[in-house]
């Protein structure tokens, strides 16, 4: 553009690039509140939160970059809470929250939804949102999220949108049921300020901004913003022929099923400037708690087609437009109302490699190999001086290789994006020890580019206490293309190289851990991409001297 800029019906385009800042710095600003003002390490530390201003019809307007996976939970948000308080029974000071990936807009339990209005000149002008992973929410199991869960009803406390505050009073009745639900109800009394305190920064901030630049021009420029991500993508789509494109993984066996794994299917068809999605041929519902809600596999889709076709795309719902998903009911990638889903993420991992093994075909410039997800543990027991402590842990696996490039270690994958409790957070807060940190070798699959190495970590527990562990890609490997070598299935080890050393299940709720036992957790590796023979002698001697790869790994 030259001059004053071109001119977008009336809306300067300068004006609608720095207010569409303005509104990304609220969902960051409310973030940051939430992060130092929380209680648990689990948001303070890991960040395993959300923020994002919404429009008065739900659209996302910005999030700030923290995890993707939420995404879906804020898409649904606004629609169920204006269905159980309709826009007229709103008033300035208001906030609700729900986590019932059913009624509430959520996606699994330990996720609570706030949502607060936000007023401009006597009317709802937008809404501003967080969501934190709460360490604990009640259930059959600590940690809230297990893949023995069975039923919904197993995995805690379920909430529709309800008012906690009323016109800038706290519902402390709300309040005080969700911390009688929870093993940690000091965490939860302090986790729940902190979100509160989140949206009212958001509130204030976006009111500002209203009132700096006037309430038509900050919402034209929003919708321009929608409208311009909108017209961006579908030119990028344009530019690719189009086609139909397929591809099937699975997930490991079921707890609870016959020992055979479980199909993930996907028809992918690019139609001029159109994604269409359709999975027919999923495998059914799961009676554990491994089911994607159709919010968290939106979620998955959005951020993996953002990855691979355009990873400068704005995060809001304009690019959503032109993407079509089809989901068969009663799969497990469009649960029925009940069924478990706590341990969503774990699907959520293996069908992005779906997602992206179709995408891979369509635009093979930008491919990604098979890619190892991350493991779960939930470690609880009694401190010394009385009171439960809820350690709840995701640790990353690795990325598949790239036509161009080897996979990232360590990393998470697709819609997965909070971080690892540092050591010296959690010695600090739990009875634990963490005895090896380390990069695994061998894990990532050898090719022309090696896939992405996981990790191991090792936990010593310094009293007894319980681990609940859920894990996917233990059976089923990540996938390596065009002659690339598989990633290494993960693995959790009791007691590693002792007496009583042993592997235990994929799925484990609250198993007893004495004083001095060590769990290993060994997560997957990325996948190759490529015959292995082609790649560069220098960087197999790079992987071997940085330990990446040992010389029998290697083959020599």
């Amino acid at each position: 553009m030259t001059g004053a800029a071109k001119d977008l019906d009336g809306m300067d385009a300068i004006w609608v690039e720095v207010i569409a800042n303005q509104i990304m710095g609220v969902a960051e600003e409310m973030a940051s509140t939430l992060i130092r003002a929380s209680f648990s390490p689990n948001i303070k530390q890991r960040a395993d939160c959300s923020t994002a201003v919404l429009a008065p019809n739900g659209d996302v307007l910005a999030q700030a970059p923290r995890i993707p996976i939420h995404l879906g939970s804020m898409i649904g948000a606004i629609e169920h809470l204006l269905h159980f308080h309709p826009l007229d029974t709103l008033s300035p000071g208001d906030m609700f929250l729900a986590n019932d990936p059913y009624t509430g807009g959520g996606q699994h339990l330990p996720d609570i939804n706030f949502v607060a209005p936000v007023f401009f000149e006597g009317r709802v002008a937008a809404f501003v949102a967080n969501i934190a992973h709460h360490a604990d929410v009640g259930g059959m199991v600590a940690g809230s999220e297990s893949s023995i869960c069975q039923t919904i009803f197993q995995e805690g406390i379920r909430l529709p949108p309800v008012a906690i505050v009323r016109g800038g009073v706290v519902n402390r009745d709300i309040q005080e049921i969700i911390t009688l639900n929870s093993r940690t109800p000091e965490e939860r009394h302090g986790d729940i300020l902190a979100q509160i305190a989140a949206n009212t920064v958001g509130v204030r901030r976006l009111t500002e901004c209203m009132q700096r630049y006037g309430h038509d021009r900050v919402i034209g420029a929003c919708n321009h913003y929608l409208d311009a991500t909108e017209r961006r993508f579908r030119a990028r789509l344009a530019d690719i022929p189009d086609g139909v494109f397929e591809a099937a993984d699975a997930l490991d066996p079921d707890l609870y099923g016959n020992g055979e794994t479980v199909p993930i299917k996907l028809r992918l068809e690019k139609k001029g400037t159109e994604l269409i999605l359709d999975f027919e041929g999923t495998g059914p519902q799961l009676p554990s708690a491994r089911n994607l809600p159709v919010g968290a596999l939106h979620s998955t889709i959005y951020c993996v087609v953002k990855i691979l076709l355009d990873p400068d795309l704005p995060a809001n719902s304009g690019y959503f437009r032109a993407i079509t998903v089809k989901t068969p009911e009663g799969t497990v990638v469009s649960p029925s109302p009940g069924a478990a889903v706590g341990a969503r993420a774990l699907a959520s991992a293996v069908v992005g490699d779906v997602v992206a093994s179709t995408l891979s075909q369509m635009v093979p410039e930008s491919a990604v190999a098979g890619s190892g997800p991350h493991h779960q543990a939930t470690f609880s027991g009694t401190y010394p001086s009385g009171g439960v402590w809820v350690d709840y842990e995701t640790f990353a696996g690795a990325q598949g290789a790239r036509p161009y490039q080897d996979g990232m270690d360590a990393v998470r994958i697709h819609a997965s994006g909070a971080s690892n409790l540092p050591v010296e957070a959690l010695e600090h807060a739990y009875p634990l020890i963490i005895e090896r940190y380390a990069l695994r070798d061998d894990s990532g699959g050898a090719g022309h580019y090696r896939g992405g190495c996981g990790l191991i970590r090792d936990y010593r527990a310094l009293s007894p206490m319980t681990v609940s562990l859920s894990a996917e890609r233990q059976a089923v490997a990540p996938r390596g293309v065009d002659g690339g070598r598989d990633g290494a299935t993960g693995a959790f080890v009791l007691n590693p190289g002792r007496s009583g050393e042993r592997r235990l299940p994929s799925a484990v709720g609250e198993l007893a851990m004495a004083q001095g036992d060590v769990l290993s957790i060994r997560t997957p590796g990325g996948a190759g991409f490529g015959d292995p023979d082609r790649r560069d002698p220098a960087l197999l001697e790079k992987d071997i001297r940085e330990g990446r790869v040992t010389k029998g790994g290697a083959g020599l």
